[in-house]
């Protein structure tokens, strides 16, 4: 897993946090969705259908509450990604969601899904509490994985060989949630600072899916800490994880858990 910039603040990096739509397209085709049965408790949670979704990117979750009977505004700092959300037929306003002007809507929902690590906590949850109707949830949910010590470990070795002055490094962790345990309690401490929400939450969905080697090197150019990265630098980073699943056969079993960090408008 890449240990957060700026001692898990990575917030601060916004060069890093407005890169993703360097290729929308890939980030869209190989992003995986959320939980089903995640969806829906957090629908059935709300006093309505309508939901502003923090850092939409492309539209992933936002199609999956879509499909769930709600009506969904994305707020996107990235006019790359607000576009191809767009093309999906939602509605997209561009700014960082700090600096973003509710004009007076609320809404049953606040969600962010992978983006939220991208917002000061503070002043994100100030700002979702403005935007909430009373009673209304803000939800708040990542993908936390390790790849096996095999694929983690070649990531880590070429990662610190090709750029050795990163603000983010790659460290294998003995559990899957232990990377995000700092920015689950920091993302809690400021829903509890707002003054505006009842106690958080956490919610948590296990789950797997298996990757061939084409597959997980044609995702891993997504993360934040990758998309960045001039194009040789790119190459020799994918060349060597590759050749770490070439020899694990070819592919491997990804062990996944959705977090929800989740409170109620008060």
């Amino acid at each position: 897993m890449p240990t957060s910039v700026s001692e898990n603040e990575p917030h601060k990096a916004r060069g890093m946090a407005e890169s993703f739509g360097v290729d929308a397209e890939r980030y869209d085709r190989t992003r995986p969705p959320y939980p089903d049965a995640m969806v829906e408790r957090i629908v059935t949670a709300c006093p309505g259908p309508d939901v502003l979704d923090v850092g939409c990117g492309t539209g992933i979750a936002a199609r999956q509450f879509r499909a769930a009977g709600c009506t969904v505004l994305g707020v996107e700092p990235d006019a790359r990604m607000a576009d191809f959300a767009r093309r999906a037929g939602f509605e997209v306003e561009v700014a960082t969601f700090e600096a973003w002007d509710p004009a007076g809507r609320t809404f049953d929902a606040v969600v962010a899904g992978t983006a939220w690590h991208w917002i000061d906590p503070v002043a994100g949850a100030a700002k979702a509490a403005e935007a909430l109707r009373p009673g209304g949830r803000l939800a708040l949910f990542w993908h936390v994985f390790e790849p096996p010590a095999a694929v983690a470990e070649a990531l880590a070795a070429v990662y610190r060989r090709v750029v050795p002055d990163s603000p983010i490094s790659f460290q294998p962790a003995t559990s899957s949630v232990d990377p995000y345990q700092g920015l689950f309690a920091k993302v809690a401490g400021g829903i509890r600072d707002a003054g505006a929400f009842g106690d958080p939450e956490e919610w948590r969905y296990d789950w797997q899916r298996f990757y061939t080697r084409d597959e997980w090197l044609d995702q891993l150019p997504t993360s934040g800490a990758l998309t960045w990265l001039p194009p040789d630098k790119l190459a020799e980073v994918l060349a060597d994880v590759g050749a770490a699943i070439d020899r694990m056969g070819g592919g491997f079993t990804m062990t996944y858990a959705t977090v929800v960090v989740t409170a109620a408008r008060a």
